[in-house]
């Protein structure tokens, strides 16, 4: 059964309904930007940027941002991964975020792309902080380099990933839209994942 997505999300095929909540009615925006936001999953783990400035600072979150003039969405998720990690990967897009900020004029139309493998060496750059994560508690792995890793840490992280994050770790495809307050907090959210 297919349902209608929020304003602001376009996906065509099957979508099931796995998040829903929040404020009655979504915020309005008259100008959509794109970006993207490119995560590492490994077996167990994921990796993640600690923001050191700039949008989203003291946060972890993906490797990504805005589109540079004549660029797909593929394209600068490629160049923002070298960018913030030092590493190139073939990325492949597994969702779609859309989020209204009632302190920002424009919404955030973000392509999140993910790949298992890559190749160089992870590194911090003046931007991010890259480190790895376990997506399982410690006593749910075989592997004892994993379950050394910290949990991910979803309090210092965006107030929404806790709705999409799972999906992207159990590599479900999946579309969003999160609204938020001025003081940062999560004012409505929806998320749903897509089905054959």
């Amino acid at each position: 059964m297919s349902i209608s997505p929020p304003p602001g999300v376009t996906h065509e095929g099957n979508l099931i309904e796995v998040h829903n909540g929040g404020a009655e009615d979504w915020l309005q925006f008259s100008e959509v930007r794109p970006y993207t936001n490119a995560f590492i999953r490994q077996e167990g783990k994921i990796l993640l940027g600690y923001k050191k400035r700039g949008f989203g600072k003291d946060l972890y979150n993906g490797f990504g941002g805005k589109l540079d003039p004549g660029e797909t969405s593929l394209q600068a998720a490629e160049r923002e991964l070298q960018e913030e990690a030092g590493i190139q990967a073939k990325l492949r897009e597994c969702g779609t975020l859309f989020f209204v900020d009632e302190k920002i004029a424009w919404a955030f139309h973000i392509h999140v792309f993910t790949a298992e493998t890559f190749t160089g060496e992870v590194t911090e750059t003046e931007e991010m902080r890259p480190q790895w994560f376990a997506t399982q508690p410690a006593e749910e792995t075989t592997d004892p380099e994993i379950a050394k890793l910290p949990q991910i840490p979803y309090s210092q992280m965006w107030a929404d990933d806790v709705y999409w994050m799972p999906l992207l770790l159990s590599k479900t495809k999946f579309v969003a839209r999160m609204d938020f307050a001025s003081d940062g907090t999560l004012r409505k959210w929806w998320a749903a994942k897509e089905v054959q």
